[in-house]
């Protein structure tokens, strides 16, 4: 058997409660793979990072795969890169719609009222103001409090992530594979960002392709593919999954259900 969590955007509570469901399944020590995205838009980034570094610390099968969402906090705090070349729409990472506002603050970094921008010649949005419980604060001195307050381990569990993950004949990845090309050959940004050409695709791809990103109501098996973001990040619940044999399963409090393919 294997677990599987999919986006927990700082969910720690939907976390804590998913591993609880886990451990009364298939017990503390079960081979679990948790789908990236771990920060931005839920209440406790900070806490959910400690939990997962805690468990990889503490010997369990645990693997871990980097997130767009984890990978611009991270760019962030490294050098103050608010943007990322797969939003096409120009928000920032601190604009609220992204999440990032909420990740600062459960490193104890408090907006007092959104953050107030202007646009490049891209069209892109540019910080002019970040208002904090400490002052008003510009993109230099933002970034600085936050290299002063992320605790550098955090930073590197989620710059240091793989991509994907394959174990029991699944492949597990964030968002998903470009069709038709080797997995040698895949980039970073398709695996953690790509939705245009994945989705509608029904190709077998020789594997089932596990992955998140792409926010549902629920957990879905879609054939060739299954998608394990059930919303957390917008306040659904988080849906763990398990692979038994050939089967896969999501489980609640009533315990297994059987998640077959929709189409």
């Amino acid at each position: 058997m294997i677990y599987a969590i999919g986006d927990i955007h700082g969910q720690k509570a939907m976390l804590d409660h998913a591993l609880k469901l886990i451990a009364a399944d298939g017990g503390a020590a079960a081979p679990l793979v948790f789908l990236g995205d771990y920060t931005d838009r839920g209440p406790d980034s900070r806490g959910t990072i400690d939990t997962l570094i805690a468990g990889r610390d503490a010997g369990l099968d645990w693997h871990f795969i980097k997130g767009n969402h984890d990978r611009m906090f991270q760019r962030f705090v490294a050098s103050g890169d608010c943007h990322d070349v797969a939003i096409k729409s120009g928000l920032s990472w601190l604009n609220g719609r992204l999440g990032g506002d909420t990740t600062l603050a459960s490193y104890g970094i408090i907006p007092t009222g959104p953050a107030i921008f202007d646009k490049d010649d891209l069209g892109r949005e540019v910080l002019v103001t970040y208002p904090t419980t400490e002052g008003d604060l510009d993109l230099p001195n933002l970034m600085a409090l936050a290299q002063d307050r992320v605790p550098q381990a955090h930073l590197d569990f989620l710059s240091t992530n793989p991509l994907m993950h394959q174990a029991n004949g699944q492949l597990f990845v964030h968002a998903g594979i470009r069709p038709g090309l080797p997995l040698d050959a895949q980039v970073e940004d398709d695996l953690i960002w790509i939705r245009d050409g994945w989705l509608g695709n029904t190709d077998d791809h020789g594997m089932m392709i596990v992955h998140g990103h792409t926010a549902l109501d629920t957990p879905e098996h879609l054939g060739n593919r299954i998608d394990l973001d059930g919303g957390a990040g917008y306040g659904r619940p988080l849906v763990p999954a398990v692979l038994d044999g050939s089967d896969w399963f999501t489980l609640s409090d009533d315990g297994r259900k059987p998640l077959r393919p929709a189409r």
